[in-house]
């Protein structure tokens, strides 16, 4: 079965549509009005092996902030959709990431809990328009509509560019590996109390 899903989330500060196809090859189509949050959608995408299809208009007038939040949740509303009933699901993935000076890891589980702890010392309070505080604000709207627990934990890092970077890119590792199925659990939901 296709594990795609595309969700559309309208308020009166964004209008946010996400395509997601689980199964996919890392292809993307993103436009936010945010250039460097499309380059770390771009990086989920890629090393997820997820194809991804986001379009949002937000108040970009006034900040970042509900544009990106709001991607977060309507990211993880298709994620959770996509899933399915978790039947054969790997449920745990993991990944640390480097790049040059920086090294990040992220750990997630689809519990159908959702859990955000995040440890991400940056450097710089902004990557060009991007206010990395913000990058908080996407990932606890995921957790909070996809039902996971997320661990993210910037273990190294001096440049706030590379620090993001590892942390998305660990991101779509460690979601590649928990979604992935597991042919020996065929039909299976991965927990001791049958559900998820």
């Amino acid at each position: 079965m296709d594990r795609i899903a595309e969700v559309r989330r309208d308020t009166k500060e964004t209008q946010i549509r996400v395509r997601v196809n689980l199964d996919g090859t890392g292809q993307s189509k993103l436009a936010t009005g945010i250039g460097f949050f499309d380059h770390m959608l771009d990086q989920v995408a890629r090393h997820g092996l997820i194809d991804l299809d986001i379009e949002a208009q937000g108040d970009l007038h006034i900040d970042g902030h509900h544009t990106v939040e709001d991607v977060g949740i309507t990211l993880g509303m298709a994620v959770f959709q996509a899933i399915g009933d978790k039947k054969g699901l790997t449920r745990y993935g993991h990944a640390y990431v480097p790049l040059d000076e920086a090294l990040s890891r992220v750990v997630i589980d689809f519990s159908g809990r959702p859990g955000l702890h995040m440890d991400i010392p940056f450097k710089a309070g902004m990557v060009g328009a991007f206010d990395t505080q913000l990058t908080f604000e996407f990932f606890q709207g995921f957790v909070n509509h996809a039902l996971v627990t997320l661990h993210i934990d910037n273990l190294k890092g001096a440049n706030a560019h590379h620090q993001a970077e590892t942390v998305f890119k660990a991101f779509g590792r460690a979601l590649r590996m928990a979604m992935t199925l597991d042919p020996r659990s065929a039909g299976v939901i991965p927990s001791t109390k049958g559900s998820l």
